[in-house]
């Protein structure tokens, strides 16, 4: 979630006070450029590395604070909800075998981090979204509980003015409305950073826009959210929608997304980023500022500046400008934010490895492509790799629409291996992860390729929640041993670790497109319903989609009787035999607690509702895997 405050203060006095800071930071920045203070002729680059944990069924578990606990803090550090933890990594100098040492000690340190969070009872699973999440585990219960992530809420929610919605399609819909900024927390991602002198900035910044689009189409690992098949990489449109603060207006009006690719090539220093956001989007937080940065600069020390730092990671670009300080001297960075976590570390390192060198062999073989390309195209090409990944059509330079794969393998890698070469790389590492990335362009096998191979592998076994659970349970075992994903075998559903886990809550097994019908429908349609889709419960909805009753089987044939032939030539609405007031369950309900209040209260279905409105319908036939799985272990072990 960008730079760590502990403490903020939303009053519009304090955020006035700190905006003035922001703009003293600024012109110090500019300062600094026009003086040729800022690091030169040095690349390096790094990276922070995302995790979910995981827990009983290899769903989210509110482990992070108790993990850090038993790792002593850096280079761990909490995330937004208590499911999520990031690693940092150190910045290596860009040649020899600084990929090769990335991958080594990325390695040592997940180790490190999957021992502590095991002896909390957890796993550690690198995906950028995870299968087994579910809408309630996204309550404010699971947020870090630290003042910045609250302050960090309150600001993004009040901007907002209301409810966030999601709203993505893909092979399936997903509708969805939430209260809190907690909706971030479904994605994950390995952000890498790339040092860039001053003077070279905007060329090198256009060249990592220009080749963002076939990195994220060979990268892409985020297929699944809240159980819906929807893009290649789902975190795009999941993270931009989770943060946006726009609502709509009575006119056509534009209005930039907080998170966001661009709309145009940068003309100017990095300083224009700034400007451009500034102008754009609101301060949401002040900060602590102990540091003037003039009273810095006279005195010959680089300046923090951090009040700029801290506006700035509450902006987010895909390719984000970035101020730091290292070995004493200030520089300019680029960080990749849209790759996502996954599916191996030897992917991740990879993913880099292509970012870098298609960023710098493109500047070094097209110059600025502010000149040779329109942004339009550029951005297209940015969400068209999101959607369909691999199978995205991305037009390029030479004014063709190529297939991002043919793309890739015949025109990008190669220049791909020319940046790297440029940058002093050792060939082995050129080799290693080139060769990764192509093989995993030319088998089609992304990270997202495989785990739609593997449920569809699985369709017709075992439950949905079930398949979910052994794709996340395959993921986490196949990255610890930490081959590419290209050489993956397909998730199994026995990995799952059993179907007991799977039923634990109603949200897990419960129909979400239940039949329904409207209170002021005919009874006459009721029956047809019943009879063409072989159901005998069909909730019943007001014009608002609220829960307003249920009809079943027994309360038709109830009216039936009691109306007589003569009644059977009336038109009766369905609000007239429907049960009024049904018993229901929350989401998250326990699947025991079900069980036990349709036995308490004598009833055969269960409408699952949030907030008054209907997400769901369980009945006693859902309980029948339960049965059949119970009676099997019983007769397996002789009982």
């Amino acid at each position: 979630m960008g730079q760590q405050v502990e403490n903020s203060d939303l009053r519009p006095e304090a955020i006035r006070s700190f905006t003035k800071s922001i703009l003293r930071d600024l012109r110090a920045l500019e300062r600094m450029l026009e003086e040729g203070q800022i690091e030169e002729n040095v690349r390096r680059f790094g990276a922070e590395q995302e995790v979910f944990l995981t827990g009983r069924g290899w769903r989210p578990a509110p482990l992070s604070l108790q993990v850090l606990e038993r790792l002593g803090g850096d280079p761990f550090t909490t995330e937004l909800a208590l499911f999520n933890l990031e690693v940092n990594l150190p910045p290596y100098r860009l040649e020899g075998r600084g990929f090769s040492r990335m991958e080594e000690e990325l390695n040592v340190l997940l180790g490190k981090l999957r021992a502590a969070t095991r002896e909390e009872g957890g796993e550690v699973v690198l995906t950028g979204t995870l299968p087994t999440l579910s809408k309630s585990d996204l309550t404010l219960e699971q947020i870090t509980p630290k003042p910045r992530y609250y302050t960090l809420n309150e600001a993004l929610t009040g901007l907002r003015g209301g409810e966030y919605h999601l709203r993505i399609e893909g092979s399936d819909e997903l509708i969805i409305r939430h209260d809190s900024v907690m909706l971030e927390a479904c994605n994950t991602s390995a952000q890498i950073h790339l040092q860039v002198g001053a003077g070279e900035f905007a060329r090198v910044y256009n060249a990592a826009q220009l080749i963002m689009g076939p990195v994220l189409a060979a990268s892409v690992n985020s297929p699944i959210l809240f159980g819906r098949r929807l893009w290649a990489e789902t975190r795009i449109a999941l993270f931009q929608q989770s943060l946006d603060t726009r609502s709509a207006t009575p006119y056509v009006r534009d209005l930039a997304p907080r998170v966001r690719f661009g709309d145009k090539w940068l003309d100017g220093s990095v300083t224009t980023l700034f400007d451009e956001d500034l102008a754009r989007f609101r301060v949401l937080m002040s900060g602590p500022v102990d540091e003037d940065p003039f009273e810095a600069l006279d005195a010959g020390r680089p300046p923090k500046l951090q009040a700029l730092q801290l506006y700035n990671s509450t902006v987010y670009r895909w390719n984000r400008p970035c101020y730091g300080i290292s070995e004493g001297k200030p520089h300019l960075r680029i960080e990749c934010r849209a790759l996502p976590a996954g599916p191996s570390v030897a992917d991740e390192v990879a993913n880099a490895a292509l970012w870098i060198g298609l960023t710098l062999g493109a500047l070094d073989q097209y110059g600025d492509p502010a000149h040779r390309m329109e942004f339009r195209d550029v951005k297209s090409n940015f969400l068209a790799a999101a959607r369909h990944g691999l199978n995205a059509g991305l037009r390029w330079l030479d004014g063709r629409t190529w297939g991002a794969g043919p793309l890739i393998l015949d025109t990008l890698l190669p220049l791909a291996q020319l940046g790297l070469e440029g940058a002093g790389v050792d060939s082995t590492d050129i080799d290693r992860y080139l060769g990764i990335i192509e093989e995993r362009v030319t088998t089609g096998q992304t990270g997202s390729e495989w785990m739609l191979r593997s449920l569809d592998s699985m369709h017709g076994t075992g439950t949905l929640s079930e398949r979910l659970a052994a794709v996340t349970a395959a993921t986490s075992r196949r990255q610890e041993e930490g081959r590419p994903v290209h050489e993956w075998g397909l998730a199994r559903l026995e990995e799952a670790g059993g179907w007991t886990h799977t039923y634990l809550r109603v949200e897990q097994y419960m129909t979400t497109d239940p039949v329904t019908v409207n209170e002021d429908e005919l009874v006459d349609l009721v029956a047809f319903v019943m009879d063409r889709e072989k159901i005998r419960h069909i909730p019943v909805e007001d014009r608002d989609h609220r829960l307003v009753g249920v009809v079943s089987y027994r309360s038709l044939l109830r009216f039936m009787v009691n109306s007589g032939e003569e009644g059977l030539d009336d038109a009766p609405p369905v609000k007239e035999i429907m049960e009024r007031d049904p018993v229901t369950v929350a989401p998250d309900t326990l699947t025991l607690e079900a069980i036990d209040l349709m036995r308490d209260r004598e009833v055969a279905c269960l409408p699952v509702v949030r907030e008054g409105k209907l997400v769901g319908l369980i009945t006693e036939r859902d309980f029948m895997p339960i049965a059949y799985e119970l009676l099997e272990e019983r007769l397996r072990h002789g009982e």
